[in-house]
């Protein structure tokens, strides 16, 4: 850890928005002395939904979908898909958390709070709430209160996962009230996920809160009740519909494509898995030629199944549909069909599986009608699976989330603390299912702690049976 808190400069930056307007003899445009806010946004966006969210030049969020069993390697066992891992694999991903975007939020926030631009700096709060978020439902206890104080502290100790949790609720507060200061320089285009629309920004805030909140249902000193109930408040100032979707919008152009369709390519080898691709047909969901495409090779939808001994030709499985994986698709982070979700599920601990019915089906409703189901096929589907009981609320509840939620990493947390969808450990497997990843090497050579002897399969703070 000694190095990789700062090694990206200011040029980084520079290097997404061009030098030639600061061409001039004495002064190197790749050495900046001082980057505005509005430049150092867009990147710091770009890295979050590029090399986080879809893992565009590491590997993290791709292994998640694989022990979720959506995506899958076409590749001979053993791989990712059936819990190979070693420390060295997560090394990329480190980085990225680390050095590439909780560093530069840091710089962000300071420069922001130095020139009085609070909507930059609550942007800056509430993007590295989701990151670490992002970092500790992955690792559990990660270096934070340290990690950003300059040489003095080269080798942070860890912070527990219940304090990153607490940080993660202080800086979604600090945010949401540096949006009401309304002070400073206002965001715009340079602002890729909302054009400066702070109010947006304030509802993303409440509904990362109830997010984080409803993790902790089962975390020692919590209760699900009162979890709930504090996601439900969250949720009266969240997401309201889904105009309020944080995403990134990518034109499809040469280098500016959306990264869940570079990670389909046919060199990369990944494809859609069997047990995603085939409960669509179990659900007799219409959405299935709406988010996977049929097979080239055969026409019909195919996934592979994890664990096989045998490489088979690529074209005769299913990847994502151009809504999620096209060149010009938009990349999802948080969706307002989550919060639906999480209402229906905050409202089934509180109030019971009658309740939660509306949530429900609203979230359904809403992710269909993103996707593009036609209203009579909505009504047939919600008809056949809109029916919550005291048995099956839960189960549905999260099954549906899962679909909604397609390609988020949010759907292994929710699997692991509820068990839904239910998964069984795959052909081959080397472990049952991880319920995490491992430290990476580079952060156990230059700050070793107790915590990097876990194993994939030990449990987080909140991950309680």
């Amino acid at each position: 850890m000694k190095k990789i808190y700062f090694i990206l400069s200011f040029a980084f930056m520079m290097a997404f928005a061009g030098c030639k307007k600061y061409i001039d003899v004495n002064y190197d445009p790749n050495r900046p002395i001082d980057v505005k806010e509005s430049l150092m946004l867009p990147p710091i966006q770009i890295l979050i939904s590029q090399n986080i969210n879809a893992s565009g030049d590491g590997n993290l969020s791709v292994v998640l979908q694989q022990y979720l069993q959506v995506m899958a390697l076409n590749q001979v066992a053993p791989n990712f898909g059936t819990y190979q891992m070693y420390n060295i694999d997560m090394n990329g991903d480190w980085n990225n958390v680390y050095a590439r975007t909780l560093k530069n939020l840091s710089l962000l926030n300071v420069k922001a709070a130095a020139n009085g631009n609070y909507n930059y700096t609550a942007i800056s709060k509430i993007l590295t709430a989701y990151t670490l978020g992002y970092a500790t439902d992955v690792w559990g206890d990660i270096p934070y209160s340290q990690a950003f104080k300059g040489i003095d502290v080269a080798n942070p100790t860890y912070d527990t996962q219940q304090q990153i949790y607490t940080e993660i609720q202080r800086l979604l507060d600090d945010g949401i009230a540096d949006i009401g200061r309304n002070a400073g320089l206002a965001a715009g285009s340079d602002d890729l996920m909302y054009a400066g629309d702070m109010a947006k920004w304030r509802k993303l805030a409440y509904t990362l809160k109830a997010r984080y909140y409803m993790h902790l249902s089962k975390a020692p000193g919590n209760t699900a009740s009162a979890q709930a109930q504090l996601a439900l408040t969250a949720l009266t100032n969240g997401m309201q519909s889904n105009d309020d979707d944080a995403k990134i919008a990518f034109s499809g152009a040469a280098g500016a494509e959306n990264p869940w369709q570079q990670n389909f390519l046919p060199g990369t080898t990944f494809v859609l898995a069997n047990t995603f691709v085939d409960d669509f047909t179990t659900r007799n969901d219409p959405r299935l030629s709406k988010m996977v495409k049929p097979a080239k090779q055969t026409g019909l939808y195919t996934g592979r199944q994890i664990g096989l001994e045998e490489i088979g030709n690529l074209e005769a499985y299913s990847i994502p549909a151009d809504f999620y994986a096209g060149a010009n698709a938009n990349n999802y982070l948080v969706n307002y069909t989550e919060a639906l979700f999480i209402k229906a599920e905050a409202t089934l601990v509180v109030s019971g599986f009658a309740a939660a019915q509306p949530f429900y089906q609203d979230g359904i409703k809403q992710h269909m009608t993103k996707v593009g189901v036609s209203t009579t096929d909505m009504d047939t589907y919600i008809a056949s699976r809109g029916t919550l009981s005291s048995t099956n609320a839960l189960r549905l509840i999260m099954e549906e989330k899962s679909v909604a939620n397609f390609l988020n990493a949010e759907n292994y947390t929710d699997w692991r603390r509820t068990g839904f969808p239910v998964l069984t450990k795959v052909k081959n497997a080397l472990s049952e299912i991880p319920r995490r990843v491992l430290y990476p090497n580079t952060e156990i050579t230059a700050n070793p702690q107790p915590q990097q002897k876990a194993k994939i399969t030990d449990r987080l703070w909140w991950d309680v049976n």
